[in-house]
């Protein structure tokens, strides 16, 4: 398999925002319509709205299209629509369906400490992604998970940047150290969106910001527009306190799981790389981010607990969704992606 220089990589990342994911039911349709016509389009109905599924392709594309507004935006769509009253009207609905559902679905709530200690205790069945990598996974699984985690990985941390000015002292401090590492502590190169697009090009795939989403399905986008959800909303800190502690502390077996992938697929030196940072970073972390990011959260503001174990719940739910999609489309001989993967990746 022919590796790209990790330069190219970052050049076909950085260079432009990405194109309108296509339309997947009324609402997205509706708000794919104002985001082309510069804010003239007809908004989705709230009728239209209350009739979506709180975890299906239309409602997640449309969560999609609005969020992305807060991060580089979409070719051809004006700046100025990011905060277009209509939309962030439509917006708000969009997510009092999601986090209604979810919040049904996640009750009743653990206690903040078993739940982060049953996150060390890894499943007994051996049935997850990684499991399933490490164990029989072929370099088409490895490349369609690749393409599946970029909606998300291409910026990695940047969700949870926005709670930094929620926090006080010790879990400040912690949670900005924390982001220092996945940001490459100042040297762009390591910076870990880019150890991802250089993943990318080793699997031969396009590492271009928003080049899969059309190919990933609902549950790819339900746990990724979870991550804008909780980081957009100030009420939600706790939240995505909770849920920065569930990706720190579950991280480091994962990476090293698919990171024996690479090795055994013979993927290459930096399709490794980026897990293989993981493993080591994501070690430290976890006792970080559940001593001072969790810990001084919750001293500072004891109430915010339930809303912790909220964030925590949450996320597993989400992920435990995506998780068995993959695996059982997997098991079947079948592509997880909602479009397969050419030889090319393209």
């Amino acid at each position: 398999m022919t590796t790209l220089p990790a330069s190219s990589a970052t050049a076909a990342q950085a260079t432009r925002a990405p194109e309108l994911p296509e339309a997947r039911g009324e609402v997205s349709r509706a708000i794919r319509s104002r985001l082309l016509g510069g804010g003239s389009a007809e908004l989705p109905a709230p009728a239209a709205i209350a009739r979506c599924s709180p975890y299906g392709e239309d409602l997640h594309l449309a969560l999609h299209l609005c969020y992305e507004l807060h991060y580089r935006g979409f070719a051809g769509v004006p700046d100025t629509l990011e905060w277009d009253p209509g939309l962030l009207e439509a917006r708000a609905l969009l997510e009092h369906r999601f986090e209604s559902a979810l919040r049904h679905d996640c009750s009743p709530l653990p206690d903040v400490g078993e739940a982060l200690d049953a996150l060390l205790v890894e499943p007994a069945d051996g049935t997850g992604v990684p499991d399933f990598l490490m164990s029989r996974g072929e370099s088409w699984h490895l490349r369609e998970y690749a393409a599946l985690r970029s909606v998300h990985q291409l910026r990695e941390a940047d969700p949870h940047l926005w709670v930094v000015p929620r926090l006080l002292g010790r879990a400040k401090a912690a949670m900005v150290a924390v982001e220092y590492d996945e940001y490459g502590c100042g040297r762009a190169e390591r910076m870990h969106s880019r150890l991802y697009a250089d993943l990318m090009a080793a699997l031969e795939l396009d590492p271009s910001y928003g080049r899969y989403t059309d190919a990933a399905g609902a549950e790819l986008l339900a746990a990724s527009n979870l991550m804008s959800l909780l980081g957009l909303h100030r009420r939600l800190r706790g939240a995505l306190v909770g849920h920065f502690a569930v990706l720190e502390t579950t991280s480091p077996p994962a990476a090293s799981r698919i990171a024996a992938a690479t090795r055994r697929t013979g993927a290459g030196a930096a399709a490794g790389r980026y897990f293989d940072e993981h493993v080591e970073a994501d070690a430290v972390h976890e006792q970080l981010v559940r001593r001072e990011v969790v810990g001084g959260l919750l001293d500072d503001e004891p109430a915010l607990a339930p809303e912790v174990a909220f964030g925590i719940a949450a996320t597993c739910f989400l992920e435990g969704r995506l998780g068995s999609r993959v695996v059982d489309a997997w098991a079947r001989g079948e592509s997880a992606l909602r479009t397969p993967l050419g030889e090319s990746g393209r």
